[in-house]
């Protein structure tokens, strides 16, 4: 890609969005446009060299007025957060179709060269997830299709949009599979935060109150990988600009138990908790992993950053967030 290409970024506003612009600007891009319904001051990362837009990728003609010229598309917005958000709001989850279904159309009528889609673990059959001891799971483990109700089966029908205007239209369409990207810059708080995000703020806050205690949700048994942001941003590039036109998996094969993860950020933190299990709160499939076989045969290359590395970093950050607010 030519670096004054117009790039758009859809969903610069969010978490990996906001990463991808700072990338991009780094690497030299000089045509970069971030594209996100939130106002520009509520974005997570904002840059001043990106041409900065407040659009409703829900809607066909915003969808047009953002791809005006653009040769490449990421496509990473979608209304969506952590398991709390995910089990409540199925329907709010649904409707973020229209966004890779208008974008998709947009992209069509202004010959975009390469779009990216941003898939999710989520839409793996939930037959596969009942165990925390999972086997990971192959990119061929989507069918038969059982989803995740709500945001997954979003994914999963998204997925098949891209490819059918990809096998119809010609467009060159990449999907990635990505599973639980954590890092600094995102969502920690309100709701939509995920796991690890979660579980630091929750130490944080019981170690700056001298109230040892932490509630987690579940009994902590269920398992799951977790993906640093600046791995994202490297599978998430490598595959946009490969030839690889199958839903791929981007994500860490390194497994731990929420218990485990709380574990990690204790020792980070420098402290020790009681933990009140809420068996009522939403905790999602019992066991999920990614098998790294595709990406490793394909890419020479699997997500590499280990847990407790990313997670010091993640911490560190969301304590001075905290920290600031006093």
């Amino acid at each position: 890609m030519l670096k004054d290409q117009k790039v758009v970024v859809c969903g610069g506003g969010g978490f990996i969005g906001g990463h991808l612009i700072g990338d991009l600007l780094r690497s030299g891009h000089t045509g970069v446009r971030s594209v996100d319904i939130k106002p520009v001051d509520e974005w997570y990362q904002r840059f001043p060299e990106a041409e900065n837009l407040q659009l409703d990728l829900g809607r066909l003609e915003d969808c047009q007025a953002a791809l005006k010229g653009a040769a490449v598309v990421y496509n990473l917005a979608a209304d969506m957060g952590g398991m709390g958000f995910i089990e409540n709001n199925k329907a709010l989850c649904m409707l973020s179709v229209l966004i890779n279904t208008h974008l998709l159309m947009a992209a069509k009528d202004h010959g975009v060269q390469r779009f990216f889609y941003a898939s999710s673990a989520c839409v793996y059959n939930a037959d596969k997830q009942r165990d925390p001891n999972v086997t990971a799971l192959k990119e061929s483990d989507a069918y038969p299709a059982m989803p995740e109700d709500g945001y997954g089966w979003e994914k999963l029908f998204s997925e098949r949009m891209c490819r059918h205007f990809r096998e119809d239209f010609g467009m060159q369409t990449r999907v990635a599979r990505y599973h639980n990207v954590y890092g600094p810059h995102g969502t920690w708080e309100g709701g939509r935060e995920k796991a690890p995000a979660a579980i630091c703020r929750k130490v944080i806050a019981a170690k700056r109150s001298g109230k040892h205690e932490i509630e987690i949700w579940g009994d902590g048994k269920q398992t799951r990988s977790f993906m640093y942001i600046t791995d994202c941003l490297k599978g998430t590039q490598d595959l946009t600009w490969s030839d690889i036109t199958e839903p791929l998996n981007i994500g860490s094969s390194e497994l731990v138990s929420i218990n485990q993860l709380v574990d990690i950020v204790e020792g980070i933190a420098g402290v020790k908790l009681n933990r009140n299990y809420n068996l009522s709160a939403p905790k999602g499939v019992n066991g999920r992993n990614s098998d790294n076989t595709r990406i490793k045969e394909l890419m020479g290359w699997e997500p590499d950053t280990r847990l407790a590395v990313g997670l010091e970093k993640t911490y560190r950050w969301i304590y001075d967030q905290i920290a600031s607010q006093v």
